[in-house]
């Protein structure tokens, strides 16, 4: 075995474990798929994906507590949009191999 491996460092595996809990909701993927497209307010997202306005808006701020969304205002209304394209691939190729697994 090489003696010169690298381990992930404790903080690096930690926030990594907090992303992919992020990510293991449907709802939060379905709401960070849609805001990569476009930016959409908290009812937009609601009608979009029929589900409470409480439940949109309590996802959005777990979004911007990790800083993955950022939020635009025009007068009352906040217009959200994915800020981190990092999650974007993540979500993209975890929905591909789960698409190969599907299909395969």
């Amino acid at each position: 075995m090489k003696d010169d491996l690298i381990l992930i460092s404790q903080n690096d595996a930690v926030e990594a474990q907090k992303i992919f809990k992020l990510l293991s909701n449907p709802t939060r993927m379905q709401i960070m798929y849609l805001l990569e497209q476009t930016e959409l307010t908290v009812s937009q997202i609601k009608d979009r994906l029929g589900i409470e306005q409480s439940v949109v808006s309590h996802q959005l701020q777990l979004f911007k507590q990790h800083q993955l969304v950022t939020v635009r205002k025009v007068g009352k209304l906040s217009y959200y949009r994915l800020e981190d394209q990092h999650i974007i691939s993540i979500l993209t190729q975890t929905l591909k191999h789960a698409n190969h697994v599907l299909h395969h």
